[in-house]
C-alpha cells in the first residue's frame, strides 16, 4: 500500500484548490496517482453544498462583493460554510476501497483526526451524533462548533474533506447560518484558550495541519509521508507515466 502523501501549500484561493483536488481526484481514480492530502487555509469564502440552502447566506450580497468574499456552490455535501484565515482546511484525496474503507467510517476517521488535533492543542472536542464536524461541549448547555466536514465521492475517490477553526477570525461566522443551523456558535482552538481576538495566524494553522496529518493517517491505516513538491507536479508526472504509475512523488 503506498502512503498518504500530505503537501503543506500555505494560504490558496479557493477555485484554485477546487480545481487542483477536482484533478487529482480524477487521477486517482485512474490509478496514477496514490493517496494525496492536501493541507492550507483559503482567503474569505463562502461555499454551498450542492444541496445547501441559500438563504443561510445572511450578508446581502453587496456586503460581501464590498469585502471580496465570493459564494460558491460546490459539489460536497453540507449546508453553508465559511473558509478563511486562521482556519485549517485539509482536502484528502482517497481511494476508499484501497484502503478497506467505507464512507461512514471515513467520515469518522476525518471527524477524530480533527478531535485529535484540537487535544494536542489542551482542546476537548468530538463528535456529535447525528451533526457531523467537530464540536466543543457536544452533550453540554453551550455546545459550540470548532470544525466542519464535507466529502464528495466519485469514481470510488473521496474529496472535499474538513476545516477546522485554529486562530479563525469567528465574527467572520455572522455572515451565515453556520452548517444551516441558526444560532450555533462557533468557536477555535484560540477562543477556547481565551484568545478570542488574537489575529488568524497561518504559522498557527500549519502547527495544527503537522498535528491534523499523522492523526488521519493513522485513523486510516496508513503510512504518511510529507512531500515539499507541488501537488501539481504528480499530475504532470502522471500525464508522462500513464495510468497504473501511482506515483507517491
Amino acid at each position: 500500500m503506498q502512503p498518504l502523501v500530505a503537501h503543506w501549500m500555505g494560504r490558496v484561493p479557493y477555485r484554485e484548490a477546487w480545481d487542483l483536488q477536482k484533478a487529482l481526484a480524477v487521477a486517482r481514480a485512474r490509478g496514477e496517482i496514490g493517496d494525496r492530502l492536501l493541507l492550507l487555509e483559503h482567503p474569505p469564502v463562502l461555499t454551498l453544498g450542492r444541496q445547501a440552502d441559500d438563504a443561510h447566506v445572511l450578508a446581502p450580497a453587496g456586503m460581501l462583493e464590498a469585502q471580496g468574499i465570493e459564494v460558491i456552490r460546490v459539489e460536497r455535501g453540507g449546508e453553508v460554510t465559511y473558509h478563511g484565515p486562521g482556519q485549517l482546511v485539509a482536502y484528502p484525496i482517497v481511494k476508499l476501497a484501497d484502503r478497506g474503507l467505507f464512507l461512514r467510517e471515513y467520515v469518522r476517521a476525518l471527524e477524530g483526526a480533527m478531535a485529535d488535533t484540537c487535544a494536542a492543542n489542551g482542546v476537548e472536542a468530538g463528535r456529535r451524533e447525528g451533526h457531523p464536524g467537530c464540536w466543543v461541549d457536544a452533550e453540554g448547555p453551550l455546545v459550540r462548533k470548532i470544525g466542519a466536514l464535507g466529502v464528495r465521492v466519485e469514481r470510488g475517490v473521496a474529496y472535499h474533506g474538513i476545516a477546522l477553526n485554529v486562530s479563525t477570525r469567528l465574527a467572520d461566522f455572522g455572515l451565515i447560518d453556520p452548517c444551516g443551523m441558526p444560532g450555533l456558535r462557533s468557536t477555535s482552538i484560540a477562543a477556547e484558550h481565551g484568545r478570542r481576538q488574537d489575529p488568524p495566524s497561518t504559522a498557527s494553522v500549519e502547527a495544527a495541519a503537522r498535528v491534523f496529518a499523522p492523526a488521519l493517517a493513522q485513523r486510516i491505516d496508513a503510512n504518511l509521508a510529507w512531500s515539499a513538491a507541488d501537488p501539481r507536479t504528480a499530475l504532470a508526472e502522471a500525464e508522462t507515466a500513464g495510468p497504473g504509475a501511482g506515483s507517491a512523488r
